[in-house]
């Protein structure tokens, strides 16, 4: 790993850890801390949500026009300034217009960082790049977590400002750190791509066939698993299978447990395979996860199988999340024309916050009172990944599908490069 790399990989663990001391305590603080009140609450997480949708369709032309640098110091600096508004918000409009501020800086950061990652890695080691990303940003949030929760005290306001005081100065260094990066003038794609159409924008992604189908794919991932953790998962496992509140943290620990235990041994599997099958083969272990969740709730177990099965949901939930973080952003990246890597990365990036904000929507209430139909639903969606995935497969060219082969010269590799140039357009 180059120094440039080694100094983006620091940079985003400590924008993650800086989120982890905040975002799990963001409504018990506006809520309670603040007396705001319980709908003010909702609204400023809302607004968190929301200004990442407004944001993140005009970042990738950014990043693809001026760099991932330019735009990351940017991203970074909104963050800081929000974050630290929110500690020092008193009042409804202050308490919005930071988590505005704080949740376009935090979505732009993330297409910048990918697109960095991208510019300083080569198709043979972005896999294990990404790979590292993911396990370090979780363990940021973790450990960010875990850290804020012995600091934050209901009755001492200022303890949340020392909070948001600290995720403030962590999106600073993040840019110190960007600044301070030496980037290639230009990321090495080695001439396996075409340069892409100057101002296509959107327009080429959408006529990119591989690209919408990867698209689709992802707003079902991120639906079926991120997007029902916090809600449609959580009140069904409080309403069907009786889970006590203290068991939903231990679930969650499990699952960043898997990430983190699991992250680097699935890595070697992953790189020699197809990237569609290592997706499919998520589908089918969330589709278990699903079904334990299902008999978590609708069973007629003790409570303390109930629980077991619960928490293994989740833990099985980690399991793909480390499949899929080797996987899924690299072929974004590897998708992407020259220069459109902002643009695919971005562009991937408000899927994923779609499928996030919708996923609560549906699966809260569904969870909470719909428990058969619950299941079925997600079991009939993890089911659909796997489908989707073998499917993207037929589109994608053997080296795309699995960018082992390149280091390898083969005939096979060499026949496909012209079908290669046509592709990714």
């Amino acid at each position: 790993m180059g120094a440039a790399m080694r100094r983006i990989q620091a940079g985003s663990a400590l924008s993650s850890f800086g989120l982890g001391f905040t975002v799990p305590y963001l409504y018990v603080y506006v809520a309670q801390v603040r007396d705001l009140g319980a709908a003010t609450a909702g609204i400023v997480l809302a607004v968190f949500a929301m200004a990442a949708l407004v944001v993140l369709p005009f970042s990738g032309r950014a990043i693809d026009r001026r760099g991932p640098v330019p735009v990351l110091l940017v991203a970074s600096g909104l963050a800081a300034v929000g974050a630290l508004g929110m500690g020092f918000a008193y009042s409804v409009p202050a308490a919005v217009g930071a988590a505005a501020l704080l949740g376009a800086g935090t979505a732009v950061m993330q297409p910048a960082l990918a697109t960095m990652i991208v510019w300083c890695s080569t198709p043979e080691t972005r896999t294990r790049s990404f790979a590292m990303q993911f396990f370090l940003q979780n363990l940021g949030l973790g450990v960010g977590g875990l850290i804020g929760g012995q600091l934050v005290d209901v009755n001492r306001p200022n303890s949340f400002l020392l909070l948001f005081s600290i995720e403030s100065v962590m999106f600073l260094v993040l840019g110190a750190i960007a600044l301070t990066t030496r980037m290639p003038a230009a990321p090495a794609f080695q001439g396996a791509r075409p340069a892409g159409e100057k101002g296509g924008g959107i327009r080429v992604l959408l006529q990119h066939k591989a690209m919408v189908q990867l698209c689709v794919l992802g707003f079902v991932l991120f639906f079926a698993c991120y997007g029902q953790f916090e809600s449609g998962l959580a009140a069904y496992g409080t309403e069907a299978a009786g889970i006590a509140p203290s068991t939903l943290g231990i679930a969650l620990a499990a699952n960043t447990a898997v990430i983190v235990a699991a992250q680097f041994l699935v890595l070697k599997f992953v790189e020699r395979r197809k990237r569609s099958r290592v997706i499919a083969a998520v589908g089918l272990i969330w589709t278990v996860a699903w079904l334990f969740a299902g008999y978590a709730g609708l069973g007629h177990g003790s409570q303390a199988m109930a629980t077991a099965a619960f928490i293994s949901t989740y833990a099985l939930f980690g399991l793909g999340e480390a499949m899929l973080s080797p996987t899924v952003a690299p072929l974004v990246a590897d998708l992407a024309p020259e220069s459109m890597v902002g643009t695919y990365n971005s562009a991937f990036a408000l899927v994923k916050q779609l499928a996030l904000a919708v996923g609560p929507a549906v699966g809260g209430p569904m969870g909470a009172s719909l428990h058969g139909p619950y299941i079925v639903t997600f079991v009939l969606f993890s089911l659909g990944i796997t489908f989707l995935a073998v499917r993207l497969g037929k589109q994608l060219t053997p080296v795309q599908n699995q960018p082992s082969l390149a280091a390898k010269p083969s005939r096979v590799v060499a026949q496909h490069q012209p079908a290669k140039e046509t592709t990714a357009v």
